[in-house]
């Protein structure tokens, strides 16, 4: 269950507006930069669609999770506002994002088309899928370090926020499912994740080599450069299998693993903030 003494808060900030971050603003590094950027250019769009999920089932839901699901709303269009303005530096340093843009687009345009239910769904999924790359982006600093400050900002609180509503679109699909048996539920969201994962993968690794494409980075170095950073070093993937088959798991809920510990680190310097929490690399 979602903790009870959990509060879901708006953190209205701006990053990056005085000055442009380099074009390899992640340790002068393009496959890092590219595995980032490629995943920022999805943001606006999809959460406008997770927005529009969530939305269609708040009519009726207990009091606290109307609360919850208008928090999430706030820090969703937010976080839409950040990553627009973050893309439209990308843009500004030469690359060419139409192709990610139009995957993207097409993806929402099928999903659209499905029962509403199917959406929240997916949206269920996607957020856990975000939820555990934050408490993975947020627990072991090598995934930013070397990065523009206030670039590496913006991923932190944005994961911060992602970690603290990781609850709401589960909450909201319990709610709207109540009449559902358990085997149904578990069904239909066991093959929406595995649906929704092949996607992400799939759209992720194609927008991630195309901006390497453009960085004149092509073929086996790409490729190999791609999966030795998501598989092995740091291999943000890789540390998220177990987080993923949780999902799973009979009983699942986002909130059985407590990480508010990392939501802490929203205000205060990070690595200073990091050692206080008593949270260490794994």
């Amino acid at each position: 269950m979602t903790p009870t003494d959990l509060t879901i808060l708006p953190r209205d900030r701006r990053f990056g507006r005085d000055r442009a971050a380099p074009r390899h603003w992640l340790n002068g590094d393009p496959i890092a930069t590219a595995f980032f950027n490629a995943l920022s250019i999805t943001f606006p769009r999809g959460e406008a669609y997770f927005i529009e999920s969530v939305r269609a089932f708040r009519d009726g839901v207990p009091d606290r999770l109307a609360q919850e699901i208008a928090a999430f709303i706030r820090q969703e269009v937010v976080h839409s506002r950040e990553h627009l303005a973050f893309n439209r530096q990308v843009t500004e340093h030469g690359y060419d994002v139409s192709r990610l843009d139009a995957d993207v687009t097409m993806v929402l345009d099928m999903a659209k088309r499905r029962p509403p239910i199917a959406s929240l769904a997916a949206t269920m999924a996607l957020e856990h899928f975000t939820a555990i790359l934050a408490h993975e982006l947020l627990s072991d600093p090598r995934h930013l370090e070397g990065a523009d400050p206030e670039v590496a900002a913006l991923w932190r609180w944005h994961a911060v926020e992602e970690i603290e509503h990781k609850g709401v679109a589960h909450d909201t699909w319990m709610h709207a499912t109540r009449d559902w048996s358990r085997f149904k539920r578990w069904w239909v969201k066991s093959v929406m994740m595995l649906v929704v994962t092949k996607n992400f993968l799939h759209h992720r690794a194609r927008g991630m080599m195309e901006l390497l494409r453009q960085d004149g980075v092509t073929g086996r170095r790409a490729w190999g450069g791609l999966l030795i950073y998501a598989m092995v070093r740091p291999g943000v993937l890789r540390r998220v299998v177990r987080p993923w088959f949780a999902y799973f798991l009979p009983g699942f809920h986002p909130w059985k693993v407590d990480d508010r510990a990392l939501i802490a680190l929203a205000d205060t310097p990070y690595v200073d903030a990091r050692m206080d929490a008593g949270l260490t690399t794994a």
